[in-house]
Formats: C-alpha cells, structure tokens, sequence
C-alpha cells in the first residue's frame, strides 16, 4: 500500500525542500570554493570527493560549514572513490547502446552507491549490491522526483526570462535553490532506503570540526 512506502515523490519533494533550503547559504559557499579550487591537482579529488558527501551529512540532519570540503580525510578514499566510478561506467555505457533505457534503470538503481561508500566505508562492489537493493520497487520514484522537479525548474526559468534584468536575477536565484533542493532530496531518499538508526560509521565531517548538529 502507498502508506507503507518508504519514499513518495511529493513526500520527497516537500521534505527535500525544506532540507535543501535550510542549508543554501552552506551548500553555495561549498560549491563556489569547490569551482575556485577545482584547478589544484591533488585537492580537487577531495574537494571533489567531499563534494559527493554532502547529501549523507544532510540526511543525518547536519548543517554543513562550506570550508568542510578542504577536511584531508577525503583524499585517503580516492582509490575506492574512483573504482567505484569506473565500475558504473563500465556497465552504463554498454547499456546505452540498447535505446538508453536500461542505462538509466541501472544509473538510477546505483545512485546511492557512492553515499553508501561514503558513509558506511564498505568495498565498492558492495555498494553497489546494497544501492540496487535499496532502490528496488523505487526507481520510478526516484525518475519521477528529478522529472517534477526539473519540469518546475525550467517552466519557471522560462516564465522568468520574460523580464527583463529582474527575469536575469531571479533565475540565477532559482538555479542555486534548485541545486539546494535535489541536494535536499538525495539526502531524504538516502536516508529513507538505507540510513538506520543503528548506523555508526561515516566519514562526514564530525560536528566539532566542520559542522554543527542541528536538533530536529
């Protein structure tokens, strides 16, 4: 039944926006020392890594501080980090070639992966067992919250855009919430199918260091 669901678009949605816009501020100075810095060999694999755990803190209802990316620890995962990129690679674009389709079931059944990889510190390949898993009976209500989302991102880019010099403002607003927003909804469907109450290991910035634990 739809009440014993663990996730559904709009419960997603609504909660996503409230997790995503509640840390905009955190997550656009992130993002703009992410892009500043992208070009320094070495810290860009962490800055890049960190990057990817954002949505794991934010599940765990934490605010992130936007100079957390810069934490060293994440560059100690850039083996595991790039394995498990290689291997999702290797298995999307053969599946390309039969009309995209089963490329994005299988892109969908492994978005969770490198989360999961993040936070718990399992092989890669267990990742991807646990993500398939996890996302089984919901990959259409994972397709349907990107699909609500960006229709309303680009139908009110586009009504916007009529104004002149107000229209440039308010979409460069609306870009960086619709950024927030699907942060906010990864980290809502991730901690729906796979964070448990049980769970102790992550290797997200601790309070103290890089963010603050916010009550809920």
């Amino acid at each position: 039944m739809e009440n014993e669901r663990k996730i559904t678009v709009m419960g997603v949605i609504q909660e996503g926006i409230g997790v995503g816009l509640k840390n905009s501020l955190s997550l656009l100075g992130a993002i703009v020392l992410w892009i500043l810095t992208i070009w320094i060999p070495y810290i860009n694999v962490g800055t890049t890594i960190a990057i990817y755990t954002i949505p794991v803190a934010l599940s765990k209802g934490k605010v992130i501080s936007p100079t957390f990316i810069f934490d060293a620890k994440y560059r100690q995962y850039m083996g595991e980090f790039f394995t498990i990129i290689g291997l999702m690679m290797m298995s999307i674009f053969p599946a390309m070639l039969f009309m995209v389709i089963p490329a994005y079931v299988i892109a969908i059944g492994w978005s969770l992966a490198i989360y999961i990889m993040l936070d718990k510190g399992i092989a890669p390949g267990e990742c991807l067992v646990r993500s398939n898993k996890a996302t089984y009976g919901y990959k259409w209500t994972i397709f349907f919250i990107s699909l609500v989302l960006c229709i309303i991102y680009y139908i009110l880019i586009f009504l916007f855009a009529l104004i002149p010099i107000i229209g440039i403002i308010v979409n460069i607003a609306l870009s960086l919430a619709y950024v927030a927003i699907n942060l906010g909804c990864s980290a809502v469907i991730y901690k729906k199918l796979t964070v448990e109450a049980s769970d102790k290991e992550t290797i997200v910035p601790e309070p103290e260091a890089t963010i603050t634990a916010t009550e809920e």
